[in-house]
């Protein structure tokens, strides 16, 4: 059984300090996976490695919920998965998750931790929407003064919104949609990210 450790930040500015060191009382430093990229979804390098890594019997340690994501229905399908997979995550942040259960008693584990989860993962995904319409608010503000933000609009094609669905619905990789669409990866992710935006 090993124990792991998660730290993750937005972007390269940031510093993963203060979460490490708190990892550290857990978890051996080298154990501890990081990356600096945005919690909207988990395609991020580090945390795929650990969860290849993790196996049954294992534990893996986060500073709170939205250091593990920001997406309340992805952040709940991980957790699941973990669990379906024998590997136990404990939020630092989340007293209950580091709890020591006796065993025969780990009903009560799962309704106290999924009840926090619930909670918790609705806060940060709200977050994240308000961050977006703060952000959207003051790009219409900027238009109205005649500036422009940012790179332009892609036109998106028939071809991209076909291999897109498809990736949505898991009938594709997103490796294979990338290739369907003829973009490369940094291009295909931003049209998604416009075609997204645009949807709501």
């Amino acid at each position: 059984m090993r124990t792991y450790g998660y730290a993750r930040v937005s972007t390269k500015e940031q510093k993963l300090d203060r979460q490490t060191a708190e990892l550290e009382k857990y978890v051996d430093e080298r154990f501890i996976f990081t990356d600096k990229i945005s919690g909207k979804d988990f395609d991020r390098p580090q945390y795929q490695l650990l969860r290849k890594v993790a196996q049954k019997g294992d534990t893996i340690y986060v500073k709170s919920l939205d250091r593990l994501g920001r997406n309340k229905g992805q952040v709940k399908q991980e957790l699941e998965y973990y669990k379906g997979e024998g590997v136990r995550v404990k939020i630092l942040d989340i007293p209950t998750s580091m709890m020591d259960i006796p065993e025969g008693q780990d009903w009560i584990m799962d309704m106290i931790n999924n009840l926090l989860i619930e909670v918790l993962s609705t806060i940060a995904e709200q977050e994240r929407i308000t961050t977006r319409q703060r952000q959207s608010e003051g790009i219409a503000i900027a238009k109205t003064q005649g500036k422009h933000l940012g790179r332009p609009v892609i036109e998106v094609s028939d071809t991209f919104v076909l291999a897109y669905k498809q990736w949505k619905a898991e009938e594709i990789t997103a490796v294979k949609a990338i290739e369907l669409s003829g973009l490369s990866k940094a291009t295909f992710y931003r049209k998604v990210k416009e075609f997204e935006n645009s949807a709501i």
